[in-house]
């Protein structure tokens, strides 16, 4: 290495001579040349060997090496130009003779210009010559974002080893860098110029960093990418990458696109310190640990560290799987597991007193629209029973928080799984008046992937080879992913202060049936394959779904995404009242118990009243699909 930059310094410093005699050699220039170039050499040696020069590696060097580079010729010259003051106040050292000032510039220039060329001149090769020259096919892929993380992208691809890519631009939003070029690359437009790009330059894939793009704009590229013969394909982010979830690197990066890139929603930044103070070294309990938001809630809020984790579900199978999962690294300490129906008073008790929790996370609960119109008795018992129960079990045990998991089906309910829903927040709300406990309710939409939800119902449809089923063209709902969902459910258990209902930011409405022709699209195939049939709507749901009530108000809150609604008081003993005379009527028919809930909750619309914008239906879950 010492050896090879002592030549390089050597026909730099032969150059500044040639370039200052205009390339003309004479004796005096040689003469000059062969009197100084030992001392220069060494000096820039020894300089080289003193910031750590030799310790790079050929073909790795990036833009902070350059500047280093820079740094370190720039010293060099200076001590040269020293030495030859010094010289020259002294009448001259050693027979040096005097040197021209223009030789020292150029000297300094040649040097960084030859050591960063010939150590650049490996990863050139590597991204530029070897992928056009490989015996194997060579991938052509436009990359998506020519932001640094696509850069970095674009250049990890180039230097691939085992799979050869050439990179022929970028797509890129930020009109400011079209026609510019990043790391070489040209900026070939926008993901509306896509179509346009890929007819001009066709490619093999289209790759997209995880979440660089909205959902539309994805959908569109998609399109565009299909139509081109070309495949889009999602590559994880470095948080992706490293988040505490993942355990181990997935073994291929480049996936498919995903419904949940098409349904994009902006990141969740939670506040961790409010968090941990709430959860580190403190006992929670979860009630519907099994199911989807309970046993996302359970993955999250162990990187809290909290001293034990109580998973309560009735399920014994969820339980297991979740057991499994959460201890796959090894037995977990912090982790108790307890199969127990929440509407058991004695089991409730006797968990609570085992276990002390210190903050309940109350998820159980009765959530299939169209089976709950035909099980009023159930939903009643599981929805407002059982909240009733372990809210008053959690006040009496000292809990310090309680938080409820609630639905916009409970916003003027027309179903009675929203109507039980909507009396379960007031039965919390009751309960944060009775004790010194903080009762919250938290209030959101569906979950992209929950159990029974309309996506799994579609892809299932598409597996047998359809059709899709949707109840109707105009149906909407809000949606969610999962993990988004729980976090902002811890968040808002850290925000309560006691009695408040939070509502999370579900953006814009989605409607069901373009969700239906993305699923068909991701997939593989198309509507002529696989026909999408509206069925006609099912008793128990609206159109579209509601967050708040037209008498709630919403407030801000110190997370963006958590707001609080405030309306009207209702009367505890009015709740209780309502209640406990469902309770007496659980052994009537399930229509008496329809119209029970109709007169004793004035916001309770039945589907034989609602109009037209009112009733619609979901696959089991009420958000727009069918099970065929």
């Amino acid at each position: 290495m010492v050896g090879a930059h002592a030549a390089i310094f050597v026909v730099s410093w032969f150059l500044s001579f040639l370039t200052r005699w205009d390339f003309r050699v004479d004796g005096s220039m040689l003469e000059m040349f062969q009197a100084t170039v030992w001392w220069v050499v060494a000096v820039k040696t020894v300089v080289f060997l003193a910031q750590g020069q030799f310790s790079w590696l050929f073909g790795r060097i990036a833009f902070a090496d350059v500047g280093r580079l820079v740094f370190t010729t720039t010293v060099a010259a200076l001590i040269l130009f020293g030495l030859e003051l010094l010289r020259e106040a002294i009448g001259g050292i050693g027979g040096m003779v005097r040197l021209p000032r223009s030789v020292l510039l150029i000297d300094w220039a040649a040097s960084i210009l030859l050591v960063g060329a010939v150590r650049a001149l490996p990863r050139t090769i590597r991204e530029e010559l070897r992928p056009l020259l490989a015996r194997r096919d060579v991938r052509l892929a436009l990359v998506v974002g020519a932001n640094p993380a696509g850069e970095l992208l674009a250049r990890n691809l180039l230097a691939s080893a085992t799979r050869p890519y050439h990179i022929p631009g970028f797509i890129d939003n930020n009109t400011l860098l079209k026609g510019t070029r990043v790391a070489g690359i040209p900026v070939l437009g926008g993901v509306a110029d896509a179509a346009t790009i890929l007819a001009r330059r066709p490619v093999d894939e289209v790759i997209v960093q995880a979440g660089s793009v909205t959902g539309e704009d994805l959908r569109g590229l998609l399109a565009d990418a299909t139509a081109a013969g070309a495949t889009v394909r999602v590559i994880p982010t470095i948080d992706d990458l490293l988040s505490p979830e993942d355990s181990a690197v997935p073994q291929a990066l480049l996936r498919p696109v995903e419904l949940r890139d098409l349904l994009r929603r902006e990141p969740v930044t939670l506040d961790d310190g409010a968090i941990r103070d709430l959860v580190a070294g403190r006992v929670l309990l979860v009630t519907g640990a099994g199911g989807s938001i309970g046993s996302e809630i359970c993955r999250q809020v162990l990187r809290f560290r909290p001293a034990r984790l109580v998973a309560v579900d009735h399920g014994e199978n969820a339980l297991f799987h979740l057991e499994q999962e959460l201890a796959r690294h090894g037995p977990r300490n912090d982790l108790a597991v307890v199969v127990a129906d929440v509407r058991d008073e004695a089991t409730m008790r006797r968990v609570f007193a085992e276990h002390r929790p210190a903050l309940v996370f109350h998820a159980a609960a009765h959530k299939h629209v169209p089976l709950m119109e035909g099980s009023p008795a159930e939903a009643i018992r599981n929805n407002c029973l059982a909240t009733r129960l372990v809210a008053r079990i959690a006040g009496e045990s000292g809990v310090r928080t309680f938080v409820m998991i609630s639905t916009d089906k409970a916003v003027n309910p027309t179903s009675v799984m929203g109507c039980t829903k909507l009396l379960a927040e007031r039965l919390v709300r009751a309960a944060a008046t009775r004790f010194p406990t903080t009762f919250v309710v938290v209030r959101f939409g569906n979950v992209l992937g929950s159990n029974g939800s309309v996506v799994p119902t579609f892809e299932e449809q598409i597996r047998r080879g359809g059709p899709v089923t949707v109840t109707h063209p105009e149906i909407t709902r809000f949606f969610m992913m999962i993990p988004e969902a729980a976090q902002l459910v811890i968040q808002a258990a850290a925000l309560g202060k006691g009695g408040e209902t939070f509502v999370l930011d579900m953006g814009s409405r989605v409607r069901i049936v373009e969700l239906a022709r993305d699923v068909i699209a991701l997939s593989g195939a198309t509507e002529a394959e696989i026909p999408i049939v509206f069925t006609g709507l099912r008793p128990g749901e609206k159109l579209y779904e509601e967050l708040t009530f037209p008498d709630e108000r919403r407030l801000g809150t110190a997370h963006p995404k958590v707001a609080c609604v405030v309306g009207p008081e209702q009367d505890p003993e009015d709740v209780e009242r309502v209640v406990a005379e469902l309770e007496t009527l659980l052994d009537h028919p399930p229509e008496a118990l329809r119209r029970a809930l109709e007169r004793l909750v004035r916001e309770y619309r039945p589907p034989a009243e609602a109009d037209g914008d009112g009733i619609a239906v979901g696959p089991g879950r009420g958000d727009g699909a069918v099970a065929g």
